[in-house]
């Protein structure tokens, strides 16, 4: 049932559009999500209450290599996709292999975009957030959970 969630960036712009057609606020956010913990889910549900319909990108297996290093992603992106759709608060989740969502969000159009609190708008990337300014997106900053990350996960099982 879960996998149904998972879409090419077609189909879910189909659905973003039919979305918007019925007036409900699209949320869009995007992330590797290597290794889904509490941090992750909060910041999810966070995201989804800001609209009606949540769409998160997540990271190909490629690009998250070029953003974290030879060593990630832990888990393959179809499974990270999957564990993803299972959530109740996702609504659709594409995969996408570029390092930015640059061209996701021309596509999508959201209505509000969600990051988390690691960012600030300032330290977004200035292509993001330009197509982020032109598509006409509210930008959310959603706190973080202390202590959780997945950096500091996996420094837990080194030891």
């Amino acid at each position: 049932m879960s996998r149904e969630k998972i879409l090419p960036l077609a189909e879910v712009v189909r659905n973003r559009d039919r979305l918007a057609d019925e007036g409900q606020r699209v949320v869009f956010t995007n992330g590797c999500f290597d290794l889904l913990h509490v941090g992750h889910v909060r910041y999810l549900q966070a995201a989804r209450a800001l609209g009606e319909a949540l769409i998160v990108a997540v990271n190909g297996d490629a690009s998250v290599r070029a953003l974290k290093g030879p060593t990630r992603p832990v888990n393959a992106e179809q499974d990270r996709a999957e564990i993803l759709a299972a959530l109740a608060c996702v609504d659709y989740v594409v995969i996408f292999d570029s390092e930015r969502v640059t061209e996701l969000v021309h596509a999508i159009r959201p209505q509000v975009y969600a990051k988390g609190g690691d960012y600030t708008v300032d330290k977004l990337n200035a292509e993001e957030r330009w197509a982020l300014d032109e598509v006409g997106a509210a930008i959310h900053i959603l706190p973080l959970v202390p202590g959780k990350s997945t950096t500091e996960m996996i420094g837990k099982f080194a030891c």
